[in-house]
């Protein structure tokens, strides 16, 4: 049952097989995270990759007296310290579980396995690529968006996150305070 909505999540970036999802499925475990939940602390080497099957988290990285949201992330999203898990060394991610969350965890060695197969090499690169292309986009809007447009980017995009979401947590992603994010939001629901 998992791995249909593992193809069904991935799908849109790369259209693999059943028995690709399967088989990935099959090297995962299910766990679950409560709210505010740490599932990796900062400056810690990364050991997993997780799938988001229910719930929503979040990556941050402390700065000067306060964590900064870099990634908010909802059901049906990949996620992980890429930083850590790729490179074997610690970094400043932290990852979050924002609701009570399920997840699929793998293991960093069962993605080595997954990577020396054919499909596996071609999904990773595919979620890679995928993932480079958002991050990318995400920071050319921080970059030449208004803090303004790209509040109005998540209510067209992922008007769920704004839903789900801790204000403060929106504020951080977006780049701004919490005030800032209160005077955009009764802007934007003042009639003209």
């Amino acid at each position: 049952m998992i791995e249909h909505i593992l193809k069904q999540a991935f799908d849109k970036h790369f259209e693999a097989p059943i028995e690709a999802w399967k088989g990935l499925a099959d090297l995962c475990e299910e766990v679950s995270f409560k709210k505010n939940e740490r599932i990796k602390e900062a400056e810690q080497i990364a050991k997993y990759g997780y799938f988001l099957v229910d719930g929503s988290c979040g990556l941050f990285v402390w700065k000067e007296n306060n964590y900064v949201c870099t990634d908010l992330f909802l059901e049906n999203s990949f996620l992980a310290d890429d930083i850590s898990l790729l490179t074997g060394k610690p970094s400043p991610i932290e990852i979050v579980s924002l609701e009570n969350s399920k997840l699929l965890r793998i293991t960093k060695s069962n993605i080595e396995l997954l990577k020396k197969t054919p499909i596996g090499s071609v999904l990773f690169l595919a979620g890679e690529e995928n993932s480079n292309v958002e991050k990318q986009n995400q920071q050319i809007e921080i970059m030449t968006l208004s803090a303004e447009e790209r509040y109005l980017g998540l209510m067209k995009n992922q008007p769920e996150i704004l839903q789900r979401i801790p204000q403060k947590h929106i504020a951080s992603y977006l780049g701004i305070t919490t005030q800032s994010l209160s005077r955009i939001r009764a802007k934007i629901s003042k009639p003209d």
